[in-house]
This record gives structure tokens, sequence and C-alpha cells, in this order.
């Protein structure tokens, strides 16, 4: 039995007017879905840095062994701090250049990093009141400098960098154990 053409025919229109129907409905709930306001994120208390802080420490370090210390001073701002685990410091970019000036020119004969590893993160929400917010550049690198004294050493550096606004190092800590290098440089050849 065939069904009769006005039938097929309302059939037709009934499943054009439901699609239709669904189609002109479907963009007002995608409307509504769109006007909600969008939640703000908060940003995390940290989260990896720019890369380019990376490639700043790399560049710095591969220049200041080489014994170029003018162009390795050149990412520090004028204010920087430099201090080592032990306690000592130095205060201002001139007492940092002309430390590393007279013991890179007059202690340091030649000087190989390796095994280095970078990492920049970005400090939001200090953990501690006295931490300091912004861009820090953490690295761990071995060091094999040979001393004028003709005396070589191996042992590890671990490093943190913190960068001003301008991109420049305004703090640099540096944790290394001091007695094997005085104890090298007492050595006579």
């Amino acid at each position: 039995m065939q069904p009769k053409p006005n039938t097929m025919k309302n059939t037709f229109y009934a499943l054009i007017c439901v699609t239709a129907l669904l189609a002109c409905t479907q963009p007002k709930q995608e409307q509504s879905q769109q006007a909600q306001p969008v939640a703000e994120t908060k940003p995390q208390p940290a989260e990896f840095a720019d890369p380019k802080y990376v490639a700043i420490g790399k560049e710095g370090i591969a220049t200041f062994a080489k014994g170029d210390v003018e162009t390795w001073m050149k990412s520090f701002a004028d204010n920087a701090n430099y201090y080592w685990s032990s306690g000592d410091s130095l205060i201002g970019k001139k007492a940092i250049s002309d430390y590393w000036m007279e013991r890179r020119g007059k202690t340091i004969d030649k000087m190989v990093i390796s095994k280095d590893i970078w990492m920049a993160i970005k400090i939001n929400q200090p953990q501690q009141k006295e931490d300091m917010p912004g861009v820090w550049l953490m690295s761990w690198y071995q060091v094999e400098p040979t001393y004028k004294n003709g005396v070589g050493l191996r042992f590890w550096v671990h490093a943190m960098m913190h960068f001003d606004a301008n991109d420049k190092i305004d703090r640099a800590i540096q944790f290394i154990d001091r007695a094997p290098i005085n104890a090298a440089l007492a050595k006579k050849k």
C-alpha cells in the first residue's frame, strides 16, 4: 500500500519545520552561553617564566667562562647584589665587576662549565614576607677551573638570579663550598 501524496507531503513539511525550529533555537542557546561572564583566573603562586631568561643566563655563564667579565656584567643592574652561601657579599655592579675582573684575571687561568641545568620561574605570590616576587633563574652546573698556580678543581655550583623590571640581574646568589677552592689556591705548583 502506498502512502497518499498529501500524507508524504505533510510529513516532509513537518520534518522541514522541525529541523528549522531546531536550527533556529540552537544559536539562541549558544548566545546565552556566550553572554555569561567569564570567571577571571587567579594567577598561580609560581609559574614557568619566559625562556629568554634561560638564554640570558646561558650566554652570561659562557662569556664568564671565556674570561669576558665585561660582557657578562652587561646583564647586571647598577644596584645588583651578589651573595655567596658563606655569607660573603658584593653590593653594587661596580663591586661585582671589580671582584670578578680581579678573580678571573689574576686567579683563574681557564674555566670549563658543563652539565648545566636551567629553570626560569616567575613568583607571583611569595611564600615568605622576605621573598622577592618576579622572575628567578635557577641553575646548576659543574665548574672545572684551572688556577694560575696550575691546580685544577671540579665542583658543583647552584646559582639563583633575580631579574628586575628591565630584565637585568639585581640579585645573584651562589651556593658553593669555598673550602676546596681556598685549599686549591693555597697549593703551590
